[in-house]
């Protein structure tokens, strides 16, 4: 459980976290594959080696970047991601999670490694900025949220006390990156895609659904310190 007392910020990935990983894993492993030998007219073998040369990009601002893409592979990778955004939702109770955040008023910021195409794909269709006080984009930062400088350029965007704030990922590199950076509260995602195995994050508790962050009792009052409360201990320190 958090102390949210301890909280004023609320750093939150999308894919994987907000959202239901399953649309980026099925676009990138399957959809666009098949697409590009479709689109350029070559043999079905070639669908593993543009798998294999998309997975190579894995945890550089490239393998994010849908422009990057688009020029390498020589289609329209927006317009094949349009193709299959019926699949585009939600994790299982994060609306509800954000609602709560939203009547918490901890500073809510979506830190996400999603280029701003991906984001204007996405956010239409989710609702997500509703709930949100802040969107950065590792694209507009130039570096991905795997690297230390990430972190100081958000917190120079964004200022955030490391101490009193909780991040929320699936991504285990981007974990270590943050924890690296000084970040105290961190917590992982077990099922990221909700039609592949729950996964194993060794150094870091992960989450199956957000109800389990919620206190059962009250929300906390807005603005409220732990040094209001003198039996008020620190927030609990994950990972």
């Amino acid at each position: 459980m958090i102390d949210w007392r301890a909280i004023d910020t609320v750093l939150l990935d999308m894919d994987g976290t907000l959202l239901d990983l399953h649309f980026d894993s099925h676009f990138w492993l399957e959809h666009l594959p098949r697409r590009y030998v479709e689109l350029h007219r070559l043999d079905e073998s070639t669908q593993e080696e543009i798998r294999a040369r998309i997975i190579r990009e894995q945890g550089t601002l490239n393998w994010y970047s849908l422009a990057y893409w688009s020029r390498e592979l020589g289609v329209d990778v927006v317009a094949l991601k349009r193709e299959v955004q019926h699949l585009i939702g939600l994790r299982s109770d994060a609306l509800d999670f954000l609602q709560w955040l939203k009547a918490a008023h901890p500073r809510v910021v979506l830190a996400t490694n999603a280029d701003r195409e991906s984001l204007a794909l996405k956010l239409p269709l989710t609702g997500l900025e509703e709930y949100l006080d802040a969107i950065v984009s590792s694209a507009d930062l130039g570096v991905p949220k795997e690297e230390q400088a990430f972190w100081f350029a958000l917190q120079e965007q964004e200022p955030f006390d490391p101490e009193r704030t909780l991040f929320i990922d699936d991504n285990a590199s981007v974990l270590e990156s943050a924890r690296e950076f000084g970040i105290r509260h961190l917590l992982g995602i077990k099922q990221p895609d909700s039609r592949r195995p729950e996964k194993e994050l060794e150094e870091f508790i992960a989450l199956d659904r957000f109800a389990n962050l919620l206190p059962e009792e009250r929300p906390p009052v807005p603005g409220e310190r732990p040094d209001a409360d003198p039996e008020a201990g620190p927030g609990e320190r994950h990972g």
